[in-house]
């Protein structure tokens, strides 16, 4: 993955480019890490060669894993990075486009980038805080916090 800060301020601006056989979640969070992200947004497009997505099953409090076993195009990548337990966390959801024209979309847990995927990451001169929601069981953004 290559970055690039293409604006300092008030909010940083970065350009993201991965590269074939990069690890999206992994590596946005490693980078977020490393940059101290605390209140940044996020957007993409590009390509995956797989991904796996999730559906929250609210009975059961738990992701339900889509296996996403083929090359599909990245239409829409949007999420945040919050502070959670003191470390930037992300959160993102994704739709992607098949083959077809038809679409699959769902949280993002984990995606392998073919050919490219270029991200946009906005830095908020603050933080957001994520705080255990007992209802659901979720890492949810607190904005009294």
């Amino acid at each position: 993955m290559q970055a690039k800060l293409i604006n300092e301020g008030p909010e940083r601006t970065f350009a993201l480019v991965f590269e074939h056989g990069d690890e999206v979640v992994s590596l946005l969070e490693r980078f977020a890490v490393e940059q101290g992200l605390e209140a940044s947004r996020i957007t993409a497009i590009g390509a995956f060669e797989r991904a796996t997505l999730g559906y929250f099953d609210w009975e059961r409090k738990d992701y339900e894993h889509i296996p996403v076993q083929e090359q599909v195009e990245v239409l829409s990548l949007v999420g945040d990075v919050a502070l959670d337990a003191g470390r930037p966390k992300l959160h993102a959801h994704v739709v992607l486009g098949r083959r077809d024209g038809s679409t699959v979309g769902g949280h993002l847990l984990e995606a392998r980038v073919r050919p490219t995927l270029e991200v946009l990451v906005i830095d908020s001169p603050s933080y957001l805080k994520r705080v255990c929601d007992p209802e659901s069981g979720l890492a949810l953004i607190r904005a009294d916090e």
